[in-house]
């Protein structure tokens, strides 16, 4: 007799499988002296980096998809889109609705869709992607992500150009949730710096409604200090940049023994800092998220720092992180 149900021919068996396929795809490895970083094809994510065996972002394992959006590339826009819903060049557009519980669209495109591998060696990796049209985004960007360790830590360089025939809005953000490494625990004794004098209320759905210098605020770290129980999910800006161009936001033990910086270069004005209150179980609190944003929350609709690529036009943005 037959069988009742057949496998499709171009369908492996689960038991002919090798090994289970990760749902952030393949992984990449890179290392260079002390460092070693690991890369995840679906969303060109960064899913560890560790300096000594001493974790510097928290890491999750290939059989979980990334938490919390750690280590996620955030295209074409970062954060949220208020009811989805902006206007460009004149055309009402609606992005679909991705994080339900605020009516809101969220953190772009690209997290969610496999990036192949462009060039690789044993310190560096280049994904890239060709992003076509999607619901409430007519447009379509050529994308890279490039990887790379040296003395310095880990450079991640976001480039995209616009491959269509019509000007497109553009932002980035990336995810990285910082952490002081094994036997840290709660960021709670963690003691942050944040170069950024301006810090964004927001109300119940994220969204701006206004902007706050940091004085005399539990948002003011200019001046490294515990972090205790301030929860945060704040966006930063008026950044104060050292005189290569680069803000930097360090997160340290307090004692000089260990910590983790992350820096930003031209073009990326915006922070996002989020002390993991909503997350579950292990991960909870366990780290910072410090996002990289070249736009604020709400921007398609604002129209506040978003970029206008022409057709042809390209652009790049660079960050990265080190340990301390």
């Amino acid at each position: 007799m037959a069988d009742a149900n057949p496998t499709p021919a171009n369908i492996t068996p689960a038991h002919a499988a090798s090994e289970p396929l990760s749902p952030t795809g393949p992984q990449q490895v890179i290392e260079y002296g002390e460092y070693r970083a690991v890369l995840t094809g679906v969303g060109a994510g960064l899913r560890g980096l560790s300096h000594r065996g001493r974790p510097l972002i928290v890491k999750y394992s290939a059989e979980q998809q990334p938490p919390g959006g750690a280590g996620q590339l955030l295209v074409p826009w970062p954060n949220r889109v208020r009811d989805g819903r902006y206007r460009f060049d004149g055309h009402d557009q609606q992005l679909d609705i991705s994080e339900p519980s605020t009516h809101n669209a969220s953190h772009g495109f690209v997290r969610w869709l496999p990036w192949r591998v462009m060039a690789e060696d044993a310190s560096s990796v280049r994904f890239g992607l060709r992003l076509y049209p999607m619901h409430g985004y007519p447009h379509i960007l050529d994308l890279t992500a490039s990887y790379r360790l040296d003395d310095d830590g880990l450079g991640v360089e976001v480039a995209a150009r616009n491959a269509g025939p019509t000007a497109a809005p553009y932002g980035i953000g990336a995810h990285p949730y910082l952490t002081l490494g094994r036997g840290a625990g709660s960021v709670d004794e963690s003691v942050l710096e944040l170069p950024a004098d301006t810090w964004i209320p927001v109300d119940d759905r994220m969204i701006p409604t206004g902007r706050e210098q940091v004085d005399g605020t539990p948002y003011d770290f200019r001046k490294p200090r515990p972090i205790g129980d301030t929860r945060l999910d704040t966006a930063y800006t008026g950044l104060t940049r050292d005189p290569d161009g680069r803000a930097r936001v360090r997160l340290t033990d307090g004692r000089g023994e260990r910590g983790v910086e992350l820096w930003v270069g031209e073009g990326i004005d915006w922070l996002q800092l989020y002390s993991a209150d909503g997350l579950p179980g292990a991960h909870h609190r366990a780290g910072v998220a410090v996002e990289p944003m070249s736009c604020p929350p709400n921007a398609f609709a604002t129209g506040e720092d978003v970029l206008r690529l022409e057709p042809g036009e390209r652009i790049a943005h660079r960050w990265g992180l080190r340990a301390l």
